[in-house]
């Protein structure tokens, strides 16, 4: 179907929403609903705002992939569990239950793939879309999917939806519009246990990209024995730290080709389940964040 798409990075809205919104919020029960009520209004926020034709809530289906601790073992281990489950607050599960039995009774769109991120569910999806797409996330390595043609743009949700394309990833970040994974891999990410190369930080980075582009081109240049291109010290830390650079891109680049089927991404404009959002608006106490979501479909059905 054709029509602009909005992917949601769904665990990032709804990581934000439980932190954004009091866990003093809560159903009739008792129970926090904090992050279902929040990431409510946060998709009817957008769709109010933006009018897709299209959505697709993206999923982690697994949180730490394998491919990726293989190459960085330290990656998201500081949020490892005991058990080896993501550390996360203990009243956060039951409520993305709740959130997905909400949107499927709406009628969006929610899916995942085995043993990859939400990151490259939206990755892939986006890259095999022809016209615009909106990517709503709170994660910075989603302005790698920005492009020009299409076009594809991150709305942040860190900044308020605030948009970026090519040109806003190049003037907050001085690269090149599509080149934030090769700057992540550099500058490394303390928030994914992402290391990066010893004494290289973001003008260091930066200046490193918008040179050589990839990581594959600053190996290639090391190769050669290039010197120009170099910051001062740079070419001693990158030889130094050769092995990481040969696996760490796997970490932070998405994968663009996953076998996702076909979708019945079309936005609703009426619920899927009418009876079955009822009993979870009740049981929940959704009724007003709700009400705003079915006002935002009507809304971005109106033209």
């Amino acid at each position: 179907m054709p029509g602009q798409l909005t992917l949601l990075d769904a665990p990032s809205l709804w990581y934000r929403a439980f932190h954004g919104v009091p866990e003093s919020v809560t159903a009739p029960d008792g129970s926090p609903v904090n992050a279902v009520r929040g990431t409510i209004d946060l998709v009817a926020r957008i769709v109010k705002d933006t009018r897709p034709a299209r959505l697709v809530a993206c999923l982690d289906l697994d949180w730490r992939p394998q491919f990726r601790v293989a190459a960085v073992p330290s990656y998201k281990a500081h949020r490892l569990a005991e058990n080896g489950a993501e550390a996360e607050p203990e009243s956060l599960a039951p409520q993305v239950a709740v959130l997905l039995e909400v949107l499927d009774a709406v009628g969006l769109a929610v899916v995942g793939a085995e043993g990859h991120e939400a990151d490259d569910v939206l990755g892939t999806l986006s890259a095999r879309e022809t016209g615009a797409v909106d990517v709503v996330s709170g994660d910075r390595d989603m302005f790698q999917l920005v492009r020009d043609d299409g076009p594809v743009r991150v709305l942040y949700a860190v900044e308020r939806l605030k948009p970026y394309g090519e040109a806003e990833v190049a003037a907050k970040y001085g690269i090149p519009g599509t080149g934030y994974a090769e700057y992540a891999v550099l500058r490394g990410d303390p928030s994914d246990g992402l290391p990066g190369v010893k004494g290289v930080g973001d003008k260091t980075a930066a200046a490193l990209v918008a040179c050589f582009g990839t990581v594959e081109g600053i190996l290639a240049a090391l190769d050669a024995g290039t010197e120009d291109g170099f910051p001062a010290g740079a070419r001693a830390k990158l030889e130094a730290a050769r092995d990481y650079l040969a696996v760490a891109p796997a970490v932070t680049r998405t994968v663009r080709d996953l076998p996702i089927p076909e979708l019945d991404d079309a936005l609703p404009r009426i619920p899927r389940d009418p009876e079955r959002l009822v009993a979870l608006s009740d049981r929940w106490g959704l009724d007003s964040p709700l009400d705003r979501l079915l006002a935002a479909l009507e809304v971005a059905h109106s033209g």
